[in-house]
């Protein structure tokens, strides 16, 4: 493949930048990063052919007699690592994982949410999404990471009781020295808990700051001797770690299609549509978003996690939030769901929450009325009167929603949904099968 105009003035840059080394990053189904490192003397070859590496030893990826897998770095990635010695200064990319053959690999979750991209694009839209990535810092002693958290600092703490505002410094200063903007940091509620957000946009940009704002964090909080986890419940009686995504669609001349002025919550139907659509699918919607063991200990009443299948204004309870309105800033007309957590693979996510908002569209669905009061202190006789159905409550039950829900399993493909499916219910039968401390606890003596 001849190198175009973008990938010969990369070769410049990386030049001009005294780049040594290229860090080639892709992720697994789970969302894990992966990372092949070459030096920059392979970066056109990189560019023009892709580099060769073994995918059968990938999550989710290929048996090992189809091993032959292809990185494709995408040029409009290459950002230079802020925090390398200058004798190694490098590099990185995200790339598209292809065939021998040259096809996108049907296992990529990168490839799987630029195909549901294209689906909306054919139907005028343009899928924005803005994710708040909630993590705790925790400190390590003898260089082992503990569950101690760095602070005891609380929600938007001032830096006097929240030791780790340096910390998030010097993450907002390597995110923008990577080209990314931060538009805002603080304490979250939890002690040691932090969030950063990222700038709203398209999803696949947003997908992939995504992916480097978690490597961002994890490596500076390693240069301050600490450990940042993406963990979604990692200590018990704290808030958990949430994922909150906000989303719209914009048309081509750029026009927020999900505001409508003469509406109550001034949404357009196209906007009710997508929100009853990702109401319809929440369930087997949850075994993407919320996809661990773990992200079930956040899923349960109390610290503003989401249990019950409602939306809403200005409750916090509900699975749905509208960000209320303001004058002169309708393009920020959006949707807030609140059920995702970091744990997710974000191509995986944006592309779920795509198809299942733009089913309800296609199909014309009709969200039920809003619940503003604090779902969590109704009764259960008025959840069934309001028809509030609720979350799953274990992984276990979340994918076997998602195996009946077509339109996920297409978004995703056949390959991935297996290998999915397949990894999550060994993920719950190694749970099940552990002897916690709880259950000494509880029943060693007494039984």
């Amino acid at each position: 493949m001849a190198l175009n105009s973008a990938a010969k003035d990369i070769i410049k840059k990386a030049k001009s930048d005294g780049i040594k080394f290229i860090l080639l990053q892709f992720t697994d189904i789970l969302g894990m990063m992966k990372c092949v490192t070459i030096p920059v003397t392979r970066l056109q070859d990189a560019l023009e052919k892709g580099v060769w590496f073994d995918g059968s030893s990938i999550q989710g990826f290929v048996r090992i007699c189809e091993s032959d897998m292809i990185l494709r770095p995408d040029p409009k990635t290459y950002q230079v690592i802020p925090w390398k010695i200058e004798d190694k200064k490098s590099a990185r990319f995200i790339c598209d994982v292809m065939t021998p053959d040259g096809k996108p690999f049907e296992g990529d979750p990168r490839s799987i949410l630029k195909k549901a991209l294209d689906d909306a694009a054919k139907l005028g839209y343009i899928f924005n999404t803005g994710p708040e990535v909630e993590f705790y810092l925790f400190k390590k002693e003898n260089d082992k990471i503990t569950t101690v958290p760095h602070d005891i600092g609380g929600y938007f703490d001032y830096p006097a009781r929240d030791f780790a505002s340096e910390v998030r410094e010097d993450i907002v200063f390597a995110l923008e020295a990577m080209g990314m903007v931060s538009e805002m940091s603080h304490h979250e509620v939890g002690p040691g808990q932090h969030e950063i957000d990222v700038k709203y946009s398209d999803a696949l940009s947003s997908a992939d700051n995504t992916i480097t704002l978690k490597y961002v964090i994890k490596s500076i909080a390693a240069q301050h001797g600490l450990y940042a986890s993406f963990m979604p419940k990692p200590l018990f009686g704290q808030a958990g770690s949430g994922m909150h995504v906000h989303q719209s669609l914009f048309n081509r001349k750029g026009k927020n299609l999900f505001f409508d002025a003469k509406d109550k919550y001034k949404l357009s139907h196209i906007a009710y549509g997508y929100l009853a659509g990702q109401l319809a699918h929440a369930r087997p919607l949850s075994a993407i978003l919320a996809p661990t063991v773990n992200s079930y200990k956040r899923l349960v009443s109390g610290y503003e996690a989401p249990v019950y299948i409602c939306w809403a204004q200005i409750n916090r309870s509900a699975l749905i939030r509208i960000p209320r309105y303001s004058p002169g800033r309708e393009q920020s007309t959006r949707l807030e769901l609140r059920c995702p957590d970091p744990s997710c693979n974000p191509y995986l996510a944006f592309a779920a929450m795509l198809k299942t908002g733009l089913d309800g569209i296609k199909k014309g669905m009709k969200p039920s009325k809003p619940v503003e009061e604090d779902v969590y202190e109704l009764e259960s006789h008025q959840l069934k009167e309001l028809n509030i159905d609720m979350l799953p409550f274990s992984i276990k039950r979340a994918i076997e929603e998602l195996s009946k829900d077509e339109v996920i399993k297409e978004a995703l493909g056949k390959h991935t949904f297996q290998n999915f499916y397949d990894a999550k219910i060994a993920e719950f039968d190694d749970y099940r099968m552990q002897i916690t401390p709880w259950e000494l606890d509880k029943y060693l003596e007494a039984l």
